[in-house]
Parts: C-alpha cells; sequence; structure tokens
C-alpha cells in the first residue's frame, strides 16, 4: 500500500513541475554604477563625492489557459537594506483586449508621476541636498522645487489597449493610508499619442496625497518631443496646486539631444523652477554626454544653477559636474 502511495505522490510531483514549467518562467536581471560629483559656487566648496548602486530585479509570468497573462515583479536593492532589501514590488494582469492592471506594493507610480522626469532630465535634483540649494520634496513637506503625486504603497494604475492607432489612456488610484484620517485617497487619469513617427505626446492629471489636508492638492505634467533623423527636441511642464497658500509650483523644461552614433549622443538641457510667493525663478542649465558599448554606458556632465533657493543671494549660483559608469547585465 505505501509503495502505491509514493508512485503517486511522485507522479504528483513531476505533473506540477511539467505545469509550472509550461506556464511561465522567471528572470533576473541586474544593474550596477560607479559614479563621482563635484559641486562649487561661492562659499561652496564641498568636495568630491562618490556613489554606486547596485540592484537586481526578478521577474516572473505566464499566460493562463484563459487567455489572461499574470506577471510578478521586485527589486532587490542595497538602498532598501532597512527594513526589507526588497522594493518595488508589483503584480500586472493584462490581455491584449483588456490593457493592462497593475497592483503596486511598493514604488508604484501615477498616471502623473509615470511620465518620469522632465524633459531635460530633471536638473534640479542634481543640486538636491545643498544647503543653498531647494530640496526635493518627499510627501513630508512642500518646500522645494516640486511635490509629485505619488502612488504610495497598494496602488493601482490601469492602462488601456490602443484606443486608437498610437493612443491610450491610463488611471490610477491610491488608497487612504490606515489611520490616516485627514488623508483622502487620490485618482488619477492620463492620455499618451505616439500615432505619429517621431512624435510622443503626454499628459496626465493626478491627486497630490499628502498627511494633512492642507499639504495635499493636485498635479498636471505635460510632455512632448520630436525626433528627426539624429535630432531629438522634448519639452515638459510640471504645476503642482496645493491648498496651502504661497506654495504652488510649476517647472518648465526643454532639451535638445545630437546622436552622433548609435554610441555617443550629446543633450543641452534646460529648466525654469518657479515657486509662488518665491524672490526669484530657480534657472538650470545642462551639457551631458552619453557613451553606450555592449552594457556598458559612460556618461558626463557640467550643470550650472542659478537662484538655486528661489533668492538671488550670490551664494545660490552653484555649479556641478558629474561622471559615472553603469552596468546592465
Amino acid at each position: 500500500m505505501n509503495n502505491f502511495k509514493k508512485i503517486g505522490l511522485t507522479a504528483l510531483a513531476a505533473s506540477l513541475v511539467s505545469v509550472s514549467a509550461n506556464a511561465g518562467e522567471i528572470s533576473v536581471a541586474g544593474g550596477a554604477s560607479l559614479n563621482v560629483e563635484g559641486f562649487s559656487g561661492e562659499q561652496l566648496n564641498a568636495g568630491k563625492s562618490y556613489t554606486m548602486g547596485n540592484q537586481l530585479t526578478f521577474t516572473g509570468g505566464g499566460e493562463l489557459d484563459n487567455g489572461l497573462t499574470v506577471a510578478v515583479s521586485f527589486v532587490m536593492d542595497q538602498a532598501d537594506a532597512a527594513p526589507s532589501p526588497f522594493d518595488s514590488h508589483s503584480v500586472t494582469i493584462s490581455s491584449d483586449a483588456m490593457g493592462s492592471l497593475k497592483f503596486m506594493g511598493e514604488g508604484g507610480s501615477t498616471a502623473a508621476s509615470a511620465i518620469d522626469g522632465s524633459a531635460a532630465g530633471d536638473i534640479w535634483d542634481k543640486f538636491d541636498g545643498l544647503t543653498n540649494a531647494s530640496a526635493q520634496v518627499s510627501k513630508s513637506g512642500v518646500t522645494g522645487d516640486g511635490v509629485t503625486a505619488t502612488a504610495g504603497d497598494n496602488a493601482f494604475i490601469y492602462t488601456t489597449p490602443e484606443l486608437m492607432e498610437g493612443l491610450t489612456a491610463t488611471a490610477s488610484y491610491a488608497p487612504q493610508a490606515s489611520g490616516a484620517e485627514t488623508r483622502a485617497s487620490g485618482m488619477g487619469y492620463g492620455l499618451a499619442y505616439t500615432g505619429v513617427e517621431g512624435l510622443t505626446l503626454k499628459y496626465a492629471k493626478a491627486d497630490i496625497v499628502n498627511s494633512t489636508k492642507a499639504l495635499s492638492g493636485e498635479q498636471t505634467v505635460m510632455y512632448a518631443s520630436y525626433a528627426y533623423g539624429p535630432v531629438t527636441v522634448s519639452y515638459s511642464n510640471f504645476e503642482g496646486d496645493l491648498d496651502t497658500a504661497s506654495k504652488d509650483y510649476e517647472l518648465t523644461s526643454a532639451a535638445i539631444s545630437y546622436t552622433v552614433s548609435d554610441e555617443l549622443s550629446v543633450t543641452y538641457g534646460m529648466e525654469d523652477a518657479e515657486q509662488e510667493g518665491a524672490t526669484s525663478d530657480a534657472e538650470y542649465e545642462t551639457l551631458s554626454l552619453s557613451y553606450v558599448t555592449g552594457g556598458m554606458t559612460i556618461s558626463a556632465g557640467m550643470h550650472e544653477a542659478e537662484n538655486a533657493n528661489f533668492g538671488t543671494a550670490s551664494t545660490q549660483d552653484i555649479e556641478k559636474w558629474t561622471l559615472g559608469a553603469s552596468f546592465a547585465f
């Protein structure tokens, strides 16, 4: 009798392994980087700083018998060592007919924040952390160059299939945080169009969900780019409207890139950050180059900021250089 049980269990185990192998697959991709940067400016000599990045991205999934595709993804990142090294985990359910619905446990995006980065690559963020430059805004405050409509944890984003050639729509939902009576849930929607060769147009609007109603509001994002031959021109505009007085902001950005060869490209970009009630706009410029060979990218750039903390003091005029190498495997 025991022998029959063993034979049955062995057959069942083999069957389960076979089904799992046919249904989907799991893959791992990695990335690493080495970077050095330095600042200069009046009453500023921050010296050089060296940083590194390393992460592994695990993805898995497959097609079900009913035609749906299910995918799971999570990132292992040393920067998120506490309390857990796992980051940006999500489950996506999709099909050609229904589009895709993604549930993001952490590291998600809204319809607005999915339009990632300004046209010039968020030059202002390169000066984040300096005492004489405005800091990037987190959900705990509103002073700085931008408040983003972040998704938080356990949020949803839905992307439609093509509504017409090149046109898709997105909708996002961030639930109210547990125990936060003043924090409401957040909604967002967006459109993207790529129906003309070389042209990309994006528009989105989403709620800014913060710890209090006074620090919450709405973010509107517009982005456009056009590539013709080796030249790409791009433009973006981010606006934030908060319930707190004198905290509305606007970030306008433009860039032009020239592809010298399959490996080498050069980009010039500029940004203007305006904050309600500030003495002056913060202005930024960048000139950068990128060289790609195999799985390695070498990048270098010169970046300048004027009135970096929305004031006219000469201490707010800052220069920065960057040099880095990143590896994909």
